[in-house]
């Protein structure tokens, strides 16, 4: 790594800064600082993109052969519901990405940067568009800045960088400039360069002069969302509907060769049979599934934006949500406040000692007002809270505040120098921070430092951050004070802090795990932290005596404070947490794939955790079958928001990371994203109901069209009637979009098998080609003795008895639902009665004859009744049949019922 005079040599720079025409030069040839901007997707690509669902394009097709055999009313019906689906699905998606259009509200406006009008003038310091700036710039960097480029660090004064939304440590990281190479840093990463800075940081405290490195596409945070990394593979959604259609269309492919092969060896009828067979594959095709998806999904996107704020960006995401049974998120601001509080303050033989918060109280707070900070850091905040809920405020205002020696990222401490009450002439130093840095200051023995360093780590294993305290009385005097009398302390204790758990966090996790998701933490802190958080929040950790998770240590520094963190984990001081719940990036590194796989299904937390770790974990995590959800916020979050099922984030995370992912929450709360997958259950649970019954009754009619266009010597049902029956059902069908699912489908992740899905379809389609086939003798029977057209009979029998089964099955195949659930009423019954009266009536009214259908003998409709009651008891024994061979389903169920009676 460039020390800071070999960066300002190698970018032609200077610590005076860049000429003017010198930058106007690099502007032109760089370009702009910006980020690369996503356009949005216009109408006619967005309506074409909706065709690539494998359903509406097999619609489409079958369309267009309905044209080129002259079935004109099918051709037309089909590309009309083809035409529907995609405007409702680019309809939707638009408003989506209608209420996700921000402002990029991460990277700052302007930069203070200094530059010279002509090489010999002196340097001034002005405000420039960060769009103007260009490498080898210097800026000027200072408390609560964005950084605006990539820069590296050339001089720096107590400067902090709070880089979580590019890696994902919850801790600001203290920089300072490389003034001589450091072998130590060799084989670190960028983001742990202490002199490095990069876009989309923020300063939290200090100030420092840094120059730029870096701008637009080739800063990292350009990086991390490029093209490359927006490219994602297929989603639950997409497997699930791909796997249910090519079954289908293998059987639509092989129904029309079947079809004329058949009527043409048995019957003698040539091409003329070709509308009726396309008619059989338009049969056997749920050809309102893109109707019934978008507009389920629609709505349950459009109910979600209205009652809890959550925006669906792409719709088929909805579905992902409700299939979702791994959710990966990081901890901080879901599990956590990213709000320390202090756990104890212990003295160095571990025992409960109140003086040593109140020491540090004392330092935090005149480091504070002396030093000039513009805020107290998140660690002394946290000292100063809970030194005043225990009423040590009266005393801490009796101490008089002389000189303070702000937090310096080399010192790791920060100094405030106070004059005691009633001490005339002495000057006490209170000096707190990093437990090694506080404790090489203090007058201690080898044997008492290294047993002080194993109780400190003792502590960091337990997921404590860490504060060591130490003082010393100096005498008065009115000279300016240095680091250099930070020398000879006497040792006063710990404060040791812990995260403060979410308020919903632990009932939201309680609930998922109920839902069947299982929770993992995916984090960029210390494993101790992690760990800590999550077993607070009875995240499933087992704790055991002396079993590593794996190595780490790190430092967390920040403005005031510091903290040692040890190796290891643990749920508790002096417990550590197995194997099988943490795992540390170290030994992420060293897996295969399939190795990984196996250890992300039984590991709980991830620790130390790159953007490309989190990316790798979620996709061994789909490799191994399970549909996963990404909870990021940050920059770091985006390959690991590409490489989930779905990728979720806050309303308030940064603009490239709500533009990466499929649902926008409008805040960062796991009771949200359980709003969210209940919303997906329920769309998704109306789609598979649909798709059940639909595939089942289609099933049935195919198989008994086929059978009679065999036994017959004329057609079973002409192009026109099939065309009219499909209508009808269709119309109905769109009930399934407006119903209320079985409480059983809001119990488990909602998964779309094809294979599930063809073995209940041919069991009740058989049941109900036998109802038809039953039909067919009561209209032999009952047309025996008739006169009339024969012909016309047969068909308005068939045309009746189709649609009085399809409702049945409509009303009673709704497996899962309790008896209650099942009688209660609801735009499915009601559209199933409408579907029932068309059956009974329409032949018998002007419209049967145009369709070639003739009114039937009374006897028929007695005989049929008969057939009817007997398939409705078939149907109900059949379905009692499937709930007792899936029990979980119902007891599911039950469970949910209660579970939501009692929320």
């Amino acid at each position: 790594m460039k020390t800071s005079l070999e960066i300002l040599r190698s970018l032609d720079s200077g610590p005076r800064g860049l000429v003017e025409a010198r930058a106007e030069e690099r502007l032109a040839r760089f370009g702009e600082n910006v980020l690369p901007a996503w356009r949005p997707v216009p109408w006619p690509r967005r309506f074409v993109r909706s065709l690539r669902d494998p359903f509406t394009s097999v619609l489409l097709c079958l369309g267009l052969v309905s044209a080129v055999v002259s079935a004109w009313g099918t051709a037309c019906v089909i590309l009309a519901l083809v035409a529907v689906s995609c405007l409702l699905r680019s309809a939707e998606e638009h408003r989506a990405d209608r209420s996700t259009a921000a402002l990029r509200d991460l990277v700052a406006t302007t930069a203070t940067v200094v530059r010279r009008v002509s090489p010999d003038a002196a340097p001034l310091e002005r405000e420039v568009p960060v769009a103007d700036l260009v490498p080898g710039d210097v800026i000027r960097l200072g408390p609560g800045d964005l950084v605006p480029a990539d820069v590296q660090v050339l001089r720096a004064g107590g400067l902090t960088v709070h880089q979580s939304a590019l890696t994902g440590e919850s801790a600001p990281v203290a920089k300072h400039p490389l003034d001589t190479p450091d072998p130590a840093l060799a084989g670190a990463g960028p983001f742990a360069q202490p002199q490095l800075c990069f876009q989309g940081s923020s300063v939290t405290s200090g100030s420092g002069t840094a120059v730029i490195v870096a701008t637009g596409g080739a800063t990292r945070f350009a990086a991390a969302h490029d093209g490359r990394a927006r490219q994602r593979g297929a989603s639950a959604f997409d497997r699930s509907v791909q796997g249910i259609s090519w079954t289908l269309i293998r059987f639509m492919l092989l129904t029309p060769p079947l079809v004329l092969m058949a009527n043409a060896a048995l019957r003698g009828r040539g091409l003329e049979t070709l509308p009726f067979a396309v008619a059989v594959a338009v049969g056997l095709t749920p050809e309102m599934l893109p109707v019934i998806v978008t507009t389920a999904l629609a709505r349950g996107a459009s109910r979600l934006a209205r009652t809890s704020g959550v925006i669906v960006k792409r719709l088929p995401a909805l579905h992902d949500l409700g299939a979702v049974d791994v959710l990966c998120l990081d901890k901080t601001g879901t599990l956590t406040e990213d709000r320390p509080v202090v756990a104890a303050a212990v003295d160095g033989a571990d025992r409960p000692d109140p003086e040593v918060l109140r020491w540090a109280a004392l330092s935090a707070l005149w480091t504070l007002q002396l030093a000039e900070l513009p805020a107290p850091d998140a660690l002394d905040e946290a000292v100063l809270d809970a030194a005043e809920e225990a009423e040590g405020w009266g005393a801490c205002a009796a101490y008089e505040g002389v000189a303070a020696l702000p937090f310096d990222p080399v010192r790791r401490v920060a100094t405030a120098v106070v004059r005691r009450p009633g001490r005339l002439g002495v000057h006490t130093l209170v000096t707190k921070g990093a437990v090694e840095a506080v404790l090489e200051r203090c007058a201690l023995g080898g044997d008492e430092r290294e047993r002080l360093l194993a109780l400190a780590d003792r502590k960091a294993e337990s997921g404590l951050r860490l504060l060591a305290v130490a003082r010393a009385d100096r005498p008065a005097r009115p000279g300016a004070y240095t680091p250099a009398d930070e020398r000879g302390l006497t040792f006063v204790g710990l404060v040791a802090l812990r995260d403060v758990p979410a308020p919903s966090a632990a009932e939201a996790l309680g609930v998922l795990a109920r839902r069947g998701v299982t929770v993992k933490v995916l984090t960029g802190d210390h494993p101790g932290t992690a760990a800590r958080a999550c077993a607070d929040l009875g995240l499933g950790l087992r704790t055991g005596a002396g079993t590593s998770a794996g190595t780490g240590a790190g430092t967390d520094g920040a403005a005031g404070s510091g903290s040692k963190a040890g190796s290891g984990t643990g749920a508790d001081a002096g417990t550590a947490i197995e194997y099988g719940d943490v795992v540390t990036a170290e030994l992420v590194d060293t897996l295969s794939d399939a190795e990984l796989a196996r250890v992300a299904d039984r590991t709980t937390v991830f620790a130390r955790c790159t953007p490309e770790h989190k990316a790798r974990i979620v996709s061994a995590l789909r490799a191994a079958g399970h549909t996963t959800g990404f909870l990021g916020d940050g920059v770091n979050d985006l390959p690991a928001l590409h490489a989930a099922d779905v990728g979720i984030c806050p309303r308030n995370a940064v603009d490239v990371a709500r533009e990466a992912a499929d649902v926008v929450l409008a805040e960062k709360d796991l009771t949200a994203i359980d709003r969210a997958v209940l919303a997906g259950r329920h769309s998704s649970g109306n789609i598979a109901t649909y798709l059940r019954i639909t595939l089942s009754s289609n099933l049935g009619n195919v198989i008994a069209m086929l059978t009679a266009g065999l036994m017959l010597p004329f057609l079973p049902m002409l192009p026109a009637q099939v065309l009219v029956q499909n209508l009808c059902f269709d119309a109905a069908q769109l009930a399934f979009a407006f119903d209320r699912p079985a409480a059983s489908a809001l119990r488990r992740p909602a998964v779309l098998r094809s294979r599930d899905f063809l073995r209940f379809i041919t069991g009740f389609g058989l049941l109900n080609a036998a109802a038809d086939l039953a039909t067919f003798g009561v209209l032999a029977l009952a047309l025996h003795n008739a006169a009339g057209d024969g012909e016309a009979a047969f068909h308005a029998g068939w045309f009746t008895e189709n649609l009085l089964t399809q409702a049945l099955v409509m009303v009673l195949l709704r497996t899962g639902r309790s008896a209650a659930e099942r009688r209660a009423g609801g735009p499915l019954r009601a559209a199933a009665a409408g579907l029932a009266v068309v059956g009974v009536l329409l032949p018998l009214t002007p419209v049967g004859p145009l369709l070639g259908m003739s009114a039937l003998p009374p006897l028929y409709y007695l005989l049929l009744g008969s057939v009817l009651g007997l398939y409705a008891v078939g149907l109900t024994s059949a379905r009692r049949r499937y709930e007792r061979r899936h029990p979980a389903d119902d007891e599911s169920g039950r469970d949910l019922r209660k579970t939501d009676a009692g929320r």
